[in-house]
């Protein structure tokens, strides 16, 4: 009798104990759907992605080359010695600019003095003795006429005196020679420019037959930017270059200041046929020395305008495994995937050739989290693009 009210007692706490873990779960459940509710708002209440946007425009652009070049110097000289003699005087410094004729070297001058002397003496010489055998060779001719002097003597004294007008004609020579000479110890510069390192210093003997030069001059301005373009522009530069002068841009790496400008002076004769390029000179004024020899340069060359090309940022063109493509924001605020075929890019605008439409919105950034068909909420309107 004992146990039955146990056994129901039993019953009662289990029944209890079950109904309690009945309704823990269920309470279990409903808060994880709650902090799962809860969560998707926070995250997902707005399932638009922010984008920055741009406008498609259509307005007036460049058609340009743009490469690499080369600074080259107008003009060099290697100042060499023509002659032998000591170095005695040096009358500039290195890495200053010097002018057209301006004295840059002086050589040991006594040695040429005294050959310069010695000839003009040889010639003074042999003038006084011209003179005396023509003077002999008429007196011979008159004898002769009166039957005194034979022919012979007449003719030996002539041939004597045209042998000494041939001296005196090789002694000139000389004279003029050694005003040569003379003129050599004395080196100025034939071109305006800048000098670069001294290679011989004052005290030191220089030679006529020496390779190393004594300095090198490198005339600065104008000066040459040298470039190459590729083998399928030549005919379009050809074209426009007849028209008239093409204008070209040149701008050292990391300067910001205004382009220099000049214009295209050289077309090679002969296109590279290892890189399949030509080489193109553009000449420059170069008054403010901006351009320097032997640096790297970006050049532009001006071709013509394209009046009504199509122009987004760069940023709104990206490159997918079917090619270029970029977003299109629709007036109901999704995107939509077009791909685009680039006809050319200047810095951060490109010229679309088609798939766009000018006044259409693309997206310039946030490109990562769209795909076809999303919505989008517009953060700001890039301004790359100038009407």
């Amino acid at each position: 009798m004992n146990r039955f009210p146990r056994l129901l007692s039993f019953i009662t706490g289990a029944a209890a104990a079950g109904a309690l873990l009945t309704t823990s779960a269920c309470s279990g459940e409903g808060g994880s759907v709650s902090q799962t509710g809860g969560a998707g708002r926070g995250r997902g209440g707005d399932p638009t992605v922010p984008v920055t946007v741009a406008q498609v425009v259509q307005k007036q652009m460049p058609i340009e080359i743009r490469v690499i070049g080369a600074v080259e110097a107008y003009s060099v000289v290697s100042v060499h010695a023509q002659i032998t003699g000591q170095l005695t005087d040096v009358n500039f410094k290195e890495g200053e600019d010097v002018s057209k004729d301006q004295l840059l070297f002086a050589l040991d001058r006594r040695p040429l003095e005294a050959a310069l002397m010695q000839a003009q003496a040889n010639l003074q010489r042999d003038i006084a003795q011209t003179t005396n055998a023509k003077a002999v060779a008429q007196r011979y001719a008159d004898l002769a006429g009166r039957g005194i002097a034979t022919t012979e003597q007449v003719e030996t004294s002539r041939s004597s005196a045209v042998a000494l007008e041939a001296t005196v004609e090789a002694d000139r020579a000389a004279v003029e020679n050694a005003k040569v000479q003379l003129q050599y110890a004395t080196i100025t510069s034939p071109i305006a420019g800048r000098t670069g390192a001294l290679m011989v210093h004052e005290g030191n003997l220089v030679r006529a037959q020496d390779a190393a030069p004594l300095v090198v001059i490198n005339q600065v301005a104008p000066i040459y930017v040298s470039f190459a373009i590729p083998e399928s522009r030549l005919a379009e530069l050809k074209h426009f270059l007849a028209l008239g002068t093409l204008a070209v841009e040149a701008q050292p790496p990391n300067d910001e200041a205004v382009s220099s400008r000049g214009h295209i002076t050289f077309v090679d004769n002969n296109v590279d046929q290892t890189t399949g390029t030509i080489r193109i000179k553009a000449t420059f004024t170069n008054e403010d020395r901006r351009l320097w020899p032997g640096q790297f340069v970006n050049v532009i060359v001006a071709l013509t305008k394209d009046l009504t090309a199509v122009v987004v940022p760069t940023a709104a063109v990206q490159v997918g495994q079917q090619g270029q493509y970029t977003y299109v924001v629709k007036p109901d605020h999704s995107v939509e995937y077009r791909a685009v075929v680039v006809e050319r890019t200047a810095g951060l605008e490109t010229v679309i050739k088609s798939g766009l439409k000018a006044s259409e919105t693309v997206v310039t950034d946030g490109h990562l989290r769209l795909v076809a068909g999303s919505r989008v909420s517009i953060k700001g309107e890039e301004s790359q693009v100038a009407p």
